[in-house]
């Protein structure tokens, strides 16, 4: 656009200040007193909805209120940090004692593994998934390396215990030769 043409779209002065004041962006600053007044004779009139109506109001801002409250709570604690108790176990504790420990834990998480199974079918039951011959095909596996795993252990068992075997008379001959001599080895009580 050229510039002469925008000088002819102007408006005149008179006019332009006719329409602009006309065209206010912002209203006028209302007082408390004329905002009450309004309030005031708009439920002096008798109206059917007044009352639910103003009930649905505060309503509304009640909840917008306490959604800023519950938000303004939300993540301003310290971080609490989770403690993770963990199982201690004697310094001199025996081989076999940690083996049979862990036959134990064996047998455990083999019986929360089958009760976690058992809702599992029952939730593949309810909701038409087909679970049956893949379980009996994992059985199968599943048996085989547990007899696996337990074979093992058996066999580290029974060698932790000759070992314990051997090893217990000459602790005992060793701690009366101390006892005996009067001097303690280092190490030894």
């Amino acid at each position: 656009m050229s510039a002469d043409r925008i000088d002819t779209c102007a408006l005149h002065p008179a006019r332009r200040s006719l329409i602009l004041n006309s065209m206010s962006i912002f209203p006028k600053p209302v007082s408390p007193k004329s905002a009450l007044g309004d309030f005031w004779s708009y439920f002096a009139q008798p109206r059917a909805h007044k009352w639910p109506l103003l009930g649905v109001a505060a309503a509304v801002t009640w909840v917008i209120m306490w959604a800023f409250v519950l938000d303004a709570k939300t993540n301003t604690g310290p971080k609490r940090y989770k403690i993770t108790y963990v199982q201690s176990w004697d310094a001199n504790r025996s081989d076999a004692v940690i083996i049979a420990k862990q036959k134990a834990d064996l047998a455990k998480g083999e019986l929360m593994l089958a009760k976690k199974q058992k809702e599992m079918q029952a939730l593949a039951d309810m909701t038409g998934i087909e679970w049956r011959e893949e379980a009996a095909r994992n059985a199968v596996k599943r048996d085989k390396a547990l007899k696996e795993i337990n074979a093992l252990l058996d066999a580290r068992l029974a060698k932790a215990k000759a070992l314990e075997a051997t090893m217990a008379p000459k602790t005992v001959a060793q701690k009366s030769d101390a006892g005996k001599s009067g001097v303690q080895k280092s190490g030894q009580p």
